[in-house]
């Protein structure tokens, strides 16, 4: 729609800049964004006019705002992973997948906020403080939890984003941006995407460059899409998938942007319901909302049935074992020689590297890296990494014969519940809520699937809720025409942002990406 807009004219870069820009600036108490680029973003606004007046745009991006989550590199935009570690680090490049939305003409507002190193499930454990989700400030959240004229409720009641990508889930959310990039390691796009109620893509393995995105588990990372519809994320996929030369675990193939086609028959579809995915803590609202979704395929036609993946319920210590391994590795790097923090201590090289490690990581990274050493000590190398290795095999297989019989697509939910308030969510340590929150996410990376979160409904609570869709590998077409499909049948609420500015001046914003 408002790349349409800026076609017609109704609307010029320059100006969708500053009110985006502005709307950051109104909410910034959301903590969404860690940098905002004003200045970058206001020149890429003014050469994308340009290439609007000469009617030469470069394409359905060209003057769009994005954002991107502050752990994939920007040449000349600080990069710090929420951490001390990488605070003041300017990166000499882009992403790859940065540096092509930039070859497209989107218009980078800013970095936005995550869990330190994207190690985490809340979007809350990162230096700069933890996001908020705008639904708190929404007045279907207002109307269903927060008692009347209680400013200390509505202070005290704000709820979480998910995580670990929550910045960019709530930037796409509260109308700041138009798409946003986040990781997905093991559910870190879809869960702040279900709780924020947008669309969040975790395209499969290799699909799109990781190059430039700082790594936590490389065999599992992937650049995520954060859209407000399931037509703009086949948009963004369609400029970021394909080969890139810097990164040997692309495809090889060269890559087709498609449009999504209106399905209207849905009867040649068949559906996979997961039993496993019935799991210990799924809240009661969303087993129903999941058997309503099934429900609504089986009444259009669709064939619906309950398939097994028994190897679901190993996933999340198998995960944890060959997470931490990897970031045990991964993290070796920041050593403070090369560059981020670099610790005064200057007694002996030795003594360097533990002090920079101890002032620049927070104990969550820091806890991680002690499991991961130890499962790759010699020892246990056997025990722990090989035997995870293994089981992630059968949780692949697991998908494989599923997809084999027949399956299209399945169905499951995203999360255990709607998001839950800050004062509650960090009564749990980081690892716990971690292994909670990606029970139900965490296959499809093992697995390296497409997936995909569809905000469904509003909770009782008048939070979003969003179901998951996965996909056979490379299928992206397949998984966005059905999840597209689903989209149009659920028509998910306009989230009615109710914002109050430090100045008290209140305003609503309750447009789309349509402008009058």
């Amino acid at each position: 729609q408002v790349s349409a807009a800026l076609k017609e004219g109704r609307v010029t870069p320059t100006e969708l800049c500053q009110r985006c820009l502005s709307l950051i600036k109104s909410t910034k108490f959301l903590n969404a964004y860690i940098t905002v680029a004003e200045e970058t973003a206001l020149k890429q606004a003014e050469e994308s006019e340009k290439r609007y007046r000469r009617g030469q745009p470069l394409g359905v991006l060209d003057g769009i705002p994005v954002a991107v989550k502050d752990n994939f590199n920007t040449a000349g935009i600080e990069t710090t992973c929420a951490s001390n570690m990488l605070k003041g680090y300017i990166s000499p490049y882009n992403a790859t997948v940065v540096q092509k939305l930039l070859d497209q003409g989107a218009v980078l507002l800013g970095k936005t906020n995550l869990d330190e190193f994207a190690m985490g499930s809340g979007s809350t454990d990162g230096v700069f403080g933890p996001v908020r989700n705008p639904w708190s400030y929404s007045r279907q959240y207002k109307e269903k939890s927060v008692p009347k004229s209680d400013s200390k409720a509505e202070e005290s009641n704000w709820v979480i984003t998910g995580g670990s990508s929550g910045g960019s889930a709530a930037a796409v959310s509260s109308f700041t941006c138009f798409a946003a990039l986040g990781s997905d390691t093991g559910g870190s796009t879809r869960n702040p995407a279900a709780h924020c109620g947008v669309v969040g893509l975790k395209p499969t393995y290799g699909l799109i460059s990781r190059h430039g995105l700082i790594p936590l588990v490389n065999s599992m990372d992937v650049p995520g899409i954060l859209t407000r519809c399931v037509d703009d994320a086949a948009v963004v996929l369609g400029s970021l998938a394909g080969h890139d030369p810097k990164d040997s675990t692309t495809i090889q193939d060269n890559f087709k942007p498609f449009e999504l086609p209106n399905l209207s028959d849905v009867s040649k579809l068949s559906i996979g319901i997961p039993k496993e995915y019935h799991a210990p803590g799924l809240s009661s609202e969303i087993l129903a909302l999941w058997s309503k979704a099934a429900d609504l395929f089986k009444n259009a036609g669709a064939k619906v049935i309950e398939v097994s993946l028994p190897h679901t319920c190993y996933s999340i210590v198998c995960y944890h074992v060959l997470c931490t391994a990897e970031v045990a590795s991964n993290m070796a790097r920041f050593d403070g020689l090369e560059y981020g923090h670099r610790s005064d201590m200057n007694k002996s090289t030795e003594s360097m590297y533990a002090a920079t490690r101890r002032e620049g990581f927070n104990d969550v990274v820091r806890g991680r890296i002690l499991s991961g050493n130890y499962f790759l000590l010699k020892q246990n190398y056997e025990n722990y990494f090989i035997k995870a290795q293994k089981v992630r095999r059968l949780i692949a297989n697991d998908f494989v014969k599923v997809f084999r019989s027949g399956v299209d697509i399945l169905l499951t939910p995203t999360t255990l519940s709607d998001a839950v308030p800050y004062m509650e969510f960090i009564k749990e340590d980081n690892r716990t809520r971690s292994a909670q929150d990606d029970i139900l996410t965490q296959a499809a990376n093992m697995a390296g699937l497409p997936a995909i979160n569809v905000p469904t409904a509003l909770s009782e609570r008048g939070l979003p809720v969003g179901l998951q869709f996965i996909g056979r590998s490379f299928q992206e077409k397949q998984l966005l025409t059905v999840a597209k499909w689903f989209e149009n049948q659920v028509k998910f609420p306009m989230i009615q942002l109710e914002v109050k500015r430090h100045d008290h001046d209140a305003f609503q914003h309750q447009k789309s990406a349509s402008f009058s």
